[in-house]
């Protein structure tokens, strides 16, 4: 197989009939490195809106259960990628995931943020660091798979297409963005996380290295100092040329899902997707604040 022949087939598929193939074709094939980091990312992201950081918080499942809940959420979230929305498993990945967000009083407003995390920031992390761009139908699948995803999930007045989703998510940010002291809690467990899976004396090079590919927005919304315009070259310098290497290299040829992620440490021993996730937590049921937004309050 070339280089570009699978690109080459995926534009030879209708994006919309053929949405989610496709998405399984570059998230397992084309970019699995890459879709990992984007919606490592992606979730990240969220935390920065106040009243889902809060909510994470208080529920301790980002805090006291760091590893769980990223090994759970990417297993849950993969298996409908792996699998198919009409397969048994992607039902019960499904079902799994609704439980959980019925348990709490989300507002469909941070539903359909998170949904647009999903789209836009596996885009915006290939274009910058992939081996190439994704492609036009890749962009097209990517938004019909998560039209349906939310679909499944009850979500309302999802974008249509990929450009509005971006839009979406961009003015959701501007307005939502803000400083929360539980939020940032949240998120600095996460880094703990995402460094701890590397040995000791690295850690903080890790931890610097992943505020480096962080936007300022972000670190505004957190109160990170932002690393100093050397390191922020450097590592993005770095996160690309891997990605020019990959591009000299053979194309994969089995596909590698995010269950095979080595980060996946919680389940040596297998586990049933319809006892992952999390169990309501006694008396936290709806948002532990009110969002400042009047507007955001119209679902909740």
């Amino acid at each position: 197989m070339k280089r570009f022949e699978r690109l080459e087939r995926i534009r030879r598929m209708d994006p919309y009939e053929d949405a989610s193939e496709i998405y399984r074709l570059s998230a397992a094939y084309e970019f699995p490195w890459d879709f990992t980091r984007s919606l490592e990312l992606a979730l990240y992201r969220t935390y920065a809106v106040p009243g889902i950081g809060r909510l994470l918080a208080a529920t301790a499942e980002l805090t006291d259960r760091t590893q769980k809940r990223y090994d759970d959420t990417t297993l849950l979230l993969d298996a409908v990628v792996e699998h198919g929305f009409g397969s048994g498993e992607g039902r019960t990945a499904i079902r799994r995931i609704n439980q959980m967000h019925r348990s709490y009083d989300i507002s469909n407003d941070d539903m359909r943020y998170v949904l647009c995390t999903f789209v836009v920031m596996p885009k915006r992390w290939i274009d910058s660091y992939g081996w190439r761009r994704l492609s036009h139908h890749e962009r097209v699948a990517s938004a019909v798979h998560h039209r349906t995803l939310g679909r499944h999930m009850g979500i309302q007045d999802i974008p249509e297409s990929y450009e509005e989703f971006e839009a979406c998510l961009d003015a959701y940010e501007e307005a939502h963005f803000g400083w929360d002291a539980d939020a940032r809690r949240v998120s600095d467990a996460t880094l703990a996380l995402m460094a701890s899976w590397y040995p000791r004396p690295l850690r903080p090079l890790l931890r610097t290295a992943t505020l480096a590919l962080l936007d300022d927005p972000l670190l505004r919304a957190f109160h990170y100092s932002p690393p100093n315009a050397a390191t922020r070259t450097l590592v993005r310098r770095a996160v690309r040329t891997r990605g020019r290497l990959v591009r000299l290299l053979p194309p994969r040829r089995a596909p590698h899902h995010a269950r095979q992620n080595w980060e996946i440490k919680g389940y040596p021993n297998g586990y049933r997707l319809d006892e992952l996730g999390t169990r309501p937590v006694p008396g936290l049921r709806g948002c532990p604040v009110r969002p400042t937004d009047p507007s955001a309050t119209a679902d909740e």
